[in-house]
């Protein structure tokens, strides 16, 4: 997973205006296949997003928990019922939010 991660961040990193100026948050989720859900987050030009909230919302927005990213810049939580979103919070303009439905194993 990490280097698919690290990757992408690579791509992102040379394929945005001002690349070596500027960063982007960079947020994906993966089912593990056993009721638990994994994310990890960072930055397009390699920064840790350790600490970053991440908040696990259902169907009407409410938040149902709040969680950190380890040092790994990494989480993982059981996965809710229904429909839900995860909000990787970085920040003015370093937010990202996945839809449930769209986090695959």
């Amino acid at each position: 997973m990490f280097k698919i991660f690290a990757g992408l961040a690579l791509i992102a990193s040379v394929a945005l205006p001002g690349g070596a100026y500027a960063h982007s948050a960079i947020f994906d989720c993966f089912d593990n296949g056993d009721g638990t859900i994994s994310c990890q987050g960072g930055y397009s030009d390699g920064s840790s997003a350790s600490g970053v909230s991440i908040k696990v919302k259902d169907a009407k927005g409410r938040i149902i928990e709040e969680l950190k990213l380890d040092s790994n810049s990494e989480v993982s939580f059981k996965k809710p019922a229904g429909d839900y979103k995860v909000m990787f919070d970085g920040g003015e303009g370093h937010s990202i939010e996945v839809d449930g439905k769209k986090i695959v194993q």
